[in-house]
């Protein structure tokens, strides 16, 4: 089956485990040359996930989609956050949606997935995030396939929040507003968008005031030894300063 080499590789690697019987069948090394074949099938698809994702990252840090952007969280090559832009011509505009990605142990032959961290009003998004696309299910009810990127994927999310897919929907109110009543879904969208991913200017004015309150405390408790020496020395003599 193998070439003579090749054997001969596999019996010098085999040898610790020709030294005890299995427990479980108590053959002489048969089991533990399958488990030994295993792991390395599963440290080879480990190895080329890893590669795989370094790639997407590099291309995407490279050449980033329009209104997309992707990062490891806490440096874990399976954990990912990315931001998406709400378009000019949606109800989501000036909004910044946060998702959260899941790379699963044998991408790219199942789909990574992807959900909504920031509320938002959509009939294939539900209230959990979750997403109804087709090239985030596996055939035959999807059309994911290996030759996709987490790219590919969020680009098609992000064409997705521009034009909804009211037939196969995840929230029947909103696609039935949608289909009905689309002036209620667009005020109802906005408002969301403003609600849950706008950072309005009283917010910016909050984030500054509570930036300069942080500063302010770090230089107090840095000057705080100097002051309590300065008020001792004044106590002592009036007049006398003590730097």
């Amino acid at each position: 089956m193998y070439p003579y080499v090749t054997r001969q590789i596999f019996i010098t690697r085999l040898k610790p485990f020709t030294m005890s019987r299995c427990h479980i069948c108590e053959s002489c090394c048969s089991c533990n040359f399958l488990i030994y074949l295993f792991a390395l099938q599963a440290n080879f698809r480990t190895m080329q996930r890893v590669s795989r994702l370094k790639k997407e990252m590099q291309l995407m840090a490279s050449q980033p989609p329009p209104g997309i952007s992707c990062w490891q969280n806490n440096d874990q090559m399976d954990d990912l956050r990315a931001q998406i832009l709400g378009s000019a011509s949606s109800p989501y505009e000036g909004g910044i949606f946060n998702l959260e990605i899941v790379v699963p142990e044998r991408y790219p032959f199942e789909p990574p997935k992807i959900r909504f961290l920031t509320p938002i009003y959509h009939p294939n998004i539900d209230t959990a995030g979750r997403i109804c696309l087709d090239i985030l299910k596996l055939p035959p009810k999807g059309a994911w396939k290996p030759s996709l990127n987490i790219s590919t994927v969020l680009t098609s999310i992000h064409l997705l929040m521009s034009e909804p897919n009211p037939d196969d929907p995840l929230m029947a109110d909103i696609s039935s507003e949608f289909k009905y009543n689309r002036q209620s879904f667009l005020e109802n969208a906005k408002q969301w968008t403003l609600k849950h991913a706008t950072q309005t200017k009283k917010d910016e004015k909050s984030n500054c005031l509570k930036e300069n309150q942080s500063q302010v405390e770090e230089a107090v408790t840095k000057n705080a030894p100097v002051l309590r020496k300065r008020s001792a020395c004044d106590s002592e003599n009036g007049k006398k300063f003590c730097l």
